[in-house]
């Protein structure tokens, strides 16, 4: 008997392990076909040359990488992708704390507006970037005639100047974002005790120091995550650029996604090799960042 309790034990460790191991099967399965597969892939076509058709022509070793290091060019992409993830990230997460803090308020109506601002969240980037051109349309947009009304100048949103546009698009990111972080932060809202904020109220805080010393700290969690995930995010935005400014003016608009896909894809260049060592590079860039982001915030949150 004592010697059969072990081995009972251990065959059902076994069989346990063999059935998590099953269920295990598609999600690896997936992974593999969609994640790590064409991860290997990209580094190893970064190491080889490619004809006009696309197809491998030899190995070239770290041709690609010195290329894209002496291309100034280049540089401008990594300038660009860092100022639209600031001007996306940053002004959302101010925006939808500030919304946030508003809609927990106990007034009368707030249900209604709850479901307002969460609406952006239902849109698609394609869906919403379209509404966007369309505002933004010098000619018959909406922002252009409410300044005609203003009697204030017709402005090329898009296309007079880099910096305009890159803001314009960062405006149309923003606001396709805010329902998502909106729904977020209200969730940690409803996840803080009531006792914590009465406990508070009768040491003395109210109103905006309630807010800042005792709300806002107990949404570390959120932030945390909004933030590590809303970088990811803003990093290998596509869509919006694509549809809004196709990178321009000026390649003003042209991030670093962007920019494998007009090497890859656009126009048939088919330069696979050069844009596999701009995705490598991207792949560092989201990795220093996310090991950063989370040796840096983590250790600042507090889990309730």
């Amino acid at each position: 008997m004592a010697h059969s309790e072990p081995t009972t034990r251990a065959r059902l460790r076994r069989r346990r392990s063999a059935a998590a191991f099953v269920f295990l099967i598609p999600a690896l399965v997936i992974f593999v076909l969609f994640i790590f597969y064409p991860t290997i892939r990209s580094v190893i076509l970064s190491f080889q040359g490619s004809n006009i058709l696309g197809q491998p022509s030899g190995f070239v070793g770290l041709k690609h990488y010195q290329k894209l290091f002496v291309d100034p060019s280049f540089g401008q992409t990594l300038l660009n992708t860092l100022m639209f993830t600031i001007l996306t990230v940053v002004p959302t997460l101010a925006i939808s704390l500030f919304i946030s803090l508003m809609l927990n308020q106990r007034i009368g109506g707030m249900k209604f507006f709850r479901s307002a601002f969460a609406i952006p969240f239902a849109f698609s980037v394609a869906t919403a970037s379209v509404a966007f051109s369309i505002m933004y349309n010098p000619a018959s947009g909406v922002l252009n005639g409410i300044l005609q009304r203003l009697n204030g100048p017709q402005i090329h949103w898009l296309t007079s100047s880099p910096e305009l546009a890159m803001v314009s698009v960062a405006l149309a990111t923003v606001w396709m974002n805010l329902g998502y972080y909106i729904l977020v932060l209200m969730a940690g809202l409803g996840s803080i005790s009531d006792d914590v904020v009465e406990a508070a109220r009768l040491d003395g805080a109210h109103g905006v120091r309630l807010q800042t010393g005792i709300i806002i700290p107990l949404l570390g969690p959120q932030f945390f995550f909004l933030t590590v995930t809303g970088t990811l995010q803003a990093l290998q935005s596509f869509g919006q650029i694509h549809i809004l400014t196709k990178g321009g003016p000026v390649g003003g608009t042209t991030t670093l996604v962007y920019s494998i896909y007009q090497q890859a894809f656009a126009n048939n260049n088919a330069n696979y090799g050069y844009a596999s060592a701009q995705a490598v590079v991207l792949c560092v860039v989201v990795l220093i960042i996310s090991v950063l982001q989370f040796g840096l915030m983590q250790k600042k949150v507090y889990y309730q």
